[in-house]
């Protein structure tokens, strides 16, 4: 079988996909091969999956952009997320943390809202590529604070993360599983959390919801696809071994150690979160 990334090596999406399709190899019997083709913001790989012969033997990690995002973001994607590709399941979710370099003058929301009001379009802020949820959580709280600042997309992640910690960028919306260790190492200071409550591994630091941003409530998803036209038994037996997947304590551990929510569910459960994720931002999409 083998397993399509649509994101670099390296990354998030990978270390999860290789995680995840080695325990289901062992579980399944079958050699599983991981395979990055990453590109054009995860359309390039995500399209190898939905041209790909739906025999169960070619798979991979569905993610929130290409998923719900780049067919209003670039309307010409080569592939149709709901007519092209068949939902397996959820493998995680969870919120994203808005951090600046520690030499930031920035120690609240309220200083942010503050500059970018004084100097509309002088602050900046990163991003792993055009239309990720690094991107959207920003022009997100850009609508809902009325405020202007200037998107510099990177690469990758940690390329973005790597130019806020050099001082370069002003502010990046991040995964926590990036954000955490520089946190903790003195390179970032957390300034708000996208997620409903509080996070435990950051106590102190609060939700937008509590400061006053409601809308800005943004979790970052993935989970396993495959070309639609699978056969409903393989699907059935991929949900199946997967779902005993993430009933793996240390699997489980890993995803939950990075603030995230251990997915799991059926077919449909995650095609549902794709639709209503899909819904919610076209429109922000469109309003930006």
């Amino acid at each position: 079988i083998t397993f399509i990334v649509p994101y670099a090596a390296g990354g998030g999406s990978d270390a999860r996909s290789r995680q995840i399709a080695q325990r289901m190899s062992a579980l399944l019997k079958q050699p599983i091969i991981v395979d990055n083709k990453a590109g054009a913001g995860g359309n390039i790989g995500t399209e190898f999956i939905a041209k790909a012969a739906p025999d169960g033997y070619t798979i991979g990690m569905g993610n929130f952009a290409p998923l719900s995002v780049n067919k209003t973001l670039f309307g010409n994607l080569r592939y149709d997320p709901e007519k092209d590709l068949m939902p397996i399941v959820l493998i995680e979710k969870g919120p994203l943390v808005l951090v600046v370099n520690t030499n930031s003058p920035f120690k609240t929301i309220n200083d942010i809202v503050k500059a970018a009001k004084a100097k509309p379009g002088a602050l900046t802020f990163s991003s792993g590529g055009i239309g990720g949820t690094h991107q959207l959580s920003a022009e997100l709280f850009k609508q809902s604070a009325g405020i202007d600042m200037i998107h510099v997309p990177y690469k990758s992640g940690s390329a973005a993360l790597t130019d806020l910690m050099a001082g370069n960028v002003n502010m990046m919306f991040t995964q926590m599983y990036s954000a955490i260790p520089n946190i903790q190492a003195g390179k970032l200071r957390p300034i708000a959390i996208t997620s409903r409550v509080r996070s435990t591994l950051l106590p102190n630091v609060p939700t937008f919801i509590e400061i006053g941003y409601p809308k800005v409530e943004v979790l970052n998803w993935q989970g396993l696809i495959a070309p639609k036209g699978t056969p409903r038994a393989i699907v059935e037996k991929l949900n199946s071994v997967a779902n005993q997947v993430l009933k793996d304590p240390v699997v489980r551990e890993q995803i939950i150690s990075q603030n995230n929510e251990v997915g799991g569910g059926t077919p449909e459960e995650f095609a549902a979160l794709i639709k209503s994720e899909s819904a919610k931002w076209s429109s922000v999409i469109k309003a930006a």
